[in-house]
Protein backbone atom coordinates (compact mmCIF):
# COMPACT_ATOMS: atom_id res chain seq x y z
CA UNK A 1 0.00 0.00 0.00
CA UNK A 2 1.31 3.36 -1.06
CA UNK A 3 1.82 5.93 1.76
CA UNK A 4 -0.38 8.09 0.66
CA UNK A 5 -3.13 5.75 0.15
CA UNK A 6 -2.52 4.83 3.72
CA UNK A 7 -2.44 8.72 4.70
CA UNK A 8 -5.95 8.64 3.30
CA UNK A 9 -6.73 5.14 5.01
CA UNK A 10 -5.76 6.90 8.78
CA UNK A 11 -7.37 10.01 8.07
CA UNK A 12 -10.91 8.21 7.97
CA UNK A 13 -10.21 5.47 10.37
CA UNK A 14 -9.91 8.58 12.91
CA UNK A 15 -12.60 10.52 11.33
CA UNK A 16 -14.65 7.36 12.12
CA UNK A 17 -13.78 6.37 15.28
CA UNK A 18 -14.19 9.69 16.96
CA UNK A 19 -17.85 9.04 15.58
CA UNK A 20 -20.25 8.17 18.57
CA UNK A 21 -21.77 4.83 18.15
CA UNK A 22 -22.57 1.68 20.48
CA UNK A 23 -18.74 0.78 20.83
CA UNK A 24 -18.44 4.21 22.33
CA UNK A 25 -20.94 4.20 24.79
CA UNK A 26 -20.09 0.18 26.07
CA UNK A 27 -16.58 1.55 26.57
CA UNK A 28 -17.72 4.67 28.77
CA UNK A 29 -20.03 2.53 30.53
CA UNK A 30 -17.26 0.00 31.32
CA UNK A 31 -14.95 2.89 32.10
CA UNK A 32 -17.51 4.19 34.72
CA UNK A 33 -17.97 0.72 36.16
CA UNK A 34 -14.74 -1.13 36.25
CA UNK A 35 -11.90 1.95 35.53
CA UNK A 36 -10.14 3.18 32.94
CA UNK A 37 -7.54 0.36 33.03
CA UNK A 38 -10.12 -2.58 32.24
CA UNK A 39 -12.68 -0.70 30.41
CA UNK A 40 -9.75 -2.48 27.62
CA UNK A 41 -11.05 -5.39 27.82
CA UNK A 42 -14.10 -4.67 26.17
CA UNK A 43 -12.57 -2.21 23.63
CA UNK A 44 -10.70 -5.28 22.62
CA UNK A 45 -13.52 -7.26 22.13
CA UNK A 46 -15.01 -4.89 19.74
CA UNK A 47 -11.61 -4.88 17.90
CA UNK A 48 -12.39 -8.92 17.49
CA UNK A 49 -15.97 -8.58 16.15
CA UNK A 50 -14.34 -5.39 13.70
CA UNK A 51 -11.51 -8.31 12.50
CA UNK A 52 -14.25 -11.29 11.84
CA UNK A 53 -16.38 -8.41 9.80
CA UNK A 54 -13.27 -7.19 7.59
CA UNK A 55 -12.10 -11.28 7.44
CA UNK A 56 -16.31 -11.75 6.30
CA UNK A 57 -15.96 -8.65 3.97
CA UNK A 58 -11.78 -9.52 2.43
CA UNK A 59 -13.77 -13.37 1.89
CA UNK A 60 -16.78 -11.72 -0.08
CA UNK A 61 -19.98 -13.11 2.39
CA UNK A 62 -20.62 -9.40 3.09
CA UNK A 63 -22.10 -8.76 -0.39
CA UNK A 64 -24.14 -11.94 0.05
CA UNK A 65 -25.49 -10.45 3.56
CA UNK A 66 -25.78 -7.15 1.44
CA UNK A 67 -27.97 -8.86 -1.15
CA UNK A 68 -30.22 -10.64 1.20
CA UNK A 69 -32.83 -8.80 3.15
CA UNK A 70 -33.65 -11.21 5.02
CA UNK A 71 -30.33 -12.44 6.10
CA UNK A 72 -29.68 -8.20 6.97
CA UNK A 73 -32.68 -7.87 8.98
CA UNK A 74 -32.45 -11.24 11.30
CA UNK A 75 -28.61 -9.98 11.99
CA UNK A 76 -29.79 -6.00 12.09
CA UNK A 77 -32.69 -6.90 14.47
CA UNK A 78 -30.64 -9.22 16.73
CA UNK A 79 -28.25 -6.36 17.18
CA UNK A 80 -30.72 -3.57 18.06
CA UNK A 81 -32.78 -5.93 20.30
CA UNK A 82 -29.22 -6.49 22.25
CA UNK A 83 -28.57 -2.77 22.69
CA UNK A 84 -32.10 -2.05 23.97
CA UNK A 85 -31.35 -4.82 26.20
CA UNK A 86 -28.47 -3.59 27.35
CA UNK A 87 -29.69 -0.19 27.87
CA UNK A 88 -33.11 -1.28 29.69
CA UNK A 89 -30.79 -3.15 32.27
CA UNK A 90 -28.46 0.31 32.46
CA UNK A 91 -31.65 2.52 33.23
CA UNK A 92 -33.17 0.56 35.84
CA UNK A 93 -29.97 -0.33 37.45
CA UNK A 94 -30.85 0.45 41.12
CA UNK A 95 -28.20 3.04 42.84
CA UNK A 96 -25.90 0.94 45.64
CA UNK A 97 -22.63 2.67 47.18
CA UNK A 98 -22.98 -0.28 49.57
CA UNK A 99 -19.17 -1.72 49.20
CA UNK A 100 -20.37 -5.37 48.14
CA UNK A 101 -21.88 -3.76 45.17
CA UNK A 102 -19.22 -1.39 44.34
CA UNK A 103 -17.09 -4.38 44.31
CA UNK A 104 -19.29 -6.74 42.56
CA UNK A 105 -19.41 -4.07 39.59
CA UNK A 106 -16.08 -3.77 39.60
CA UNK A 107 -14.94 -7.22 39.43
CA UNK A 108 -16.32 -8.06 36.39
CA UNK A 109 -14.43 -10.86 34.74
CA UNK A 110 -12.52 -9.20 31.66
CA UNK A 111 -13.65 -11.98 29.47
CA UNK A 112 -17.68 -10.67 30.00
CA UNK A 113 -16.54 -7.64 29.39
CA UNK A 114 -14.85 -8.84 26.34
CA UNK A 115 -17.43 -11.03 24.89
CA UNK A 116 -20.14 -8.19 25.16
CA UNK A 117 -17.62 -5.92 23.61
CA UNK A 118 -17.61 -8.53 20.93
CA UNK A 119 -20.98 -9.06 20.37
CA UNK A 120 -21.85 -4.99 20.58
CA UNK A 121 -20.24 -4.63 17.64
CA UNK A 122 -20.30 -8.04 15.70
CA UNK A 123 -24.36 -7.67 15.55
CA UNK A 124 -24.60 -5.05 13.43
CA UNK A 125 -24.40 -5.98 10.18
CA UNK A 126 -24.11 -2.00 8.84
CA UNK A 127 -20.42 -2.30 9.77
CA UNK A 128 -20.25 -5.37 6.94
CA UNK A 129 -22.21 -2.76 3.93
CA UNK A 130 -19.87 0.14 5.83
CA UNK A 131 -17.14 -1.85 5.03
CA UNK A 132 -18.14 -3.22 1.58
CA UNK A 133 -18.28 0.26 0.63
CA UNK A 134 -15.18 1.53 2.95
CA UNK A 135 -12.36 -0.71 1.93
CA UNK A 136 -12.55 -1.03 -1.73
CA UNK A 137 -11.14 2.66 -1.70
CA UNK A 138 -7.77 1.69 0.13
CA UNK A 139 -7.42 -1.77 -2.03
CA UNK A 140 -5.26 -1.78 -5.31
CA UNK A 141 -6.54 -5.13 -6.63
CA UNK A 142 -3.34 -4.90 -9.32
CA UNK A 143 -1.58 -5.90 -5.89
CA UNK A 144 -1.48 -8.74 -3.59
CA UNK A 145 -5.10 -8.20 -1.41
CA UNK A 146 -3.74 -10.07 1.95
CA UNK A 147 -1.20 -7.89 2.58
CA UNK A 148 -3.38 -4.50 1.86
CA UNK A 149 -6.23 -6.78 4.23
CA UNK A 150 -3.46 -7.04 7.18
CA UNK A 151 -2.72 -3.37 6.62
CA UNK A 152 -5.87 -2.25 6.69
CA UNK A 153 -6.79 -4.42 9.64
CA UNK A 154 -4.11 -3.32 11.97
CA UNK A 155 -4.53 0.24 10.99
CA UNK A 156 -8.68 0.19 12.06
CA UNK A 157 -7.65 -1.76 14.69
CA UNK A 158 -4.96 0.41 16.71
CA UNK A 159 -6.64 3.58 15.91
CA UNK A 160 -10.10 2.22 17.01
CA UNK A 161 -8.40 0.96 20.40
CA UNK A 162 -6.40 4.21 20.76
CA UNK A 163 -9.30 6.58 20.23
CA UNK A 164 -11.70 4.18 22.42
CA UNK A 165 -9.36 3.71 25.20
CA UNK A 166 -7.33 7.43 25.30
CA UNK A 167 -10.66 9.43 24.70
CA UNK A 168 -14.07 7.77 24.99
CA UNK A 169 -12.79 5.94 28.56
CA UNK A 170 -11.03 8.60 29.73
CA UNK A 171 -13.56 10.94 29.24
CA UNK A 172 -15.31 8.71 30.88
CA UNK A 173 -13.27 8.41 33.95
CA UNK A 174 -14.05 11.93 34.90
CA UNK A 175 -17.79 11.67 35.52
CA UNK A 176 -16.43 8.47 38.13
CA UNK A 177 -16.93 11.42 40.59
CA UNK A 178 -20.67 11.61 39.60
CA UNK A 179 -21.04 8.46 40.74
CA UNK A 180 -19.94 8.86 44.53
CA UNK A 181 -23.96 9.95 45.08
CA UNK A 182 -27.06 7.86 44.36
CA UNK A 183 -28.77 10.77 42.45
CA UNK A 184 -25.32 10.26 40.39
CA UNK A 185 -25.61 6.93 39.82
CA UNK A 186 -29.04 6.91 38.81
CA UNK A 187 -28.53 10.23 36.49
CA UNK A 188 -25.68 8.35 34.49
CA UNK A 189 -27.06 5.04 34.24
CA UNK A 190 -30.12 6.68 33.03
CA UNK A 191 -27.89 8.71 30.33
CA UNK A 192 -26.33 5.37 29.40
CA UNK A 193 -29.31 3.58 29.34
CA UNK A 194 -31.21 5.90 27.07
CA UNK A 195 -28.12 5.94 24.94
CA UNK A 196 -27.83 2.35 24.34
CA UNK A 197 -31.67 2.17 23.28
CA UNK A 198 -31.41 4.99 21.22
CA UNK A 199 -28.66 3.52 19.31
CA UNK A 200 -30.77 0.21 18.96
CA UNK A 201 -33.70 2.00 17.64
CA UNK A 202 -31.64 3.61 15.15
CA UNK A 203 -30.16 0.28 14.01
CA UNK A 204 -33.70 -1.30 13.83
CA UNK A 205 -34.91 1.50 11.65
CA UNK A 206 -32.70 3.65 9.93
Amino acid sequence: MHVATWLALLSACLLISFTPGAGAINTMSNSLNVGFRRALWGILGQQAALMIQLAIVAAGLGVVIQRSPTAFDVVRYLGAAYLVYLGVRQFFRRPDLSEEAVEQLAGESSWSMFLRGLWVNLLNPKAIVFLLAFIPGFVATADPLLPQYLTIGVTIGVVDIAVMWLFFALVARGFRRITRSERGQRNLNRLFGCLFVAVGVLLALV
